[in-house]
């Protein structure tokens, strides 16, 4: 099978239309044609500025775009040194494109029990422009900005959304299930 060549999107905004065009109407949207979409686009933070907002303390979740109940695309904002815990995503496909920064991403795998400690399997450090996928067939995965000197800003794209997930303890495997909420919405603060 030939691959396509995807259509260099010129916006955020076309990039949410084209998910919209997929996700609700007949046709299905690949993982590899929206991975390809998230990668064709070039950051231009004139784009995305209006949805930053920092904490020093911890990231913060700024929707973007609730996708009607069908997907959810938000900006998540790393401070210096600030990453995730461990999680999951129920249900969700996940794509993580990196619009400033760089961003490390360690995969884990489930634990094995309760008490069991958790072992990193693999990272990376993702730049500028790269896009990952993750989904619980892969793992669990921790995301985190890795300067201690400048903040990071990545896109994310969930299908279907998320409104939940699993934290788990590094140490102990100890999972909690928590509820997501935002920073802000459509630009501005909640």
């Amino acid at each position: 099978m030939a691959t396509q060549e995807v259509k260099k999107p010129k916006s955020l905004d076309e990039i949410i239309k084209i998910i919209y065009k997929k996700t609700t109407s007949d046709e299905t949207i690949i993982k590899d044609e929206l991975q390809n979409i998230l990668e064709a686009y070039e950051s231009n933070p004139d784009e995305w500025k209006r949805y930053v907002y920092f904490d020093k303390n911890r990231y913060t979740r700024n929707l973007v775009d609730d996708g009607k109940g069908k997907f959810t695309v938000m900006i998540i904002c790393w401070g210096e040194g600030i990453a995730s815990d461990i999680h999951d995503h129920p249900k969700s496909d996940c794509f993580m494109k990196i619009l400033q920064g760089d961003v490390k991403e360690a995969l884990f795998d489930w634990p094995k029990g309760e008490g069991c400690k958790m072992t990193e399997r693999f990272h990376t450090t993702l730049k500028e422009n790269q896009v990952s996928f993750m989904d619980d067939s892969i793992g669990l995965h921790r995301v985190g900005n890795v300067s201690d000197t400048k903040c990071a800003v990545s896109l994310h794209v969930y299908i279907p959304p998320i409104d939940r997930c699993d934290i788990f303890d590094e140490l102990t495997g100890h999972m909690t299930t928590i509820k997501l909420d935002y920073d802000s919405r459509y630009g501005v603060r909640t």
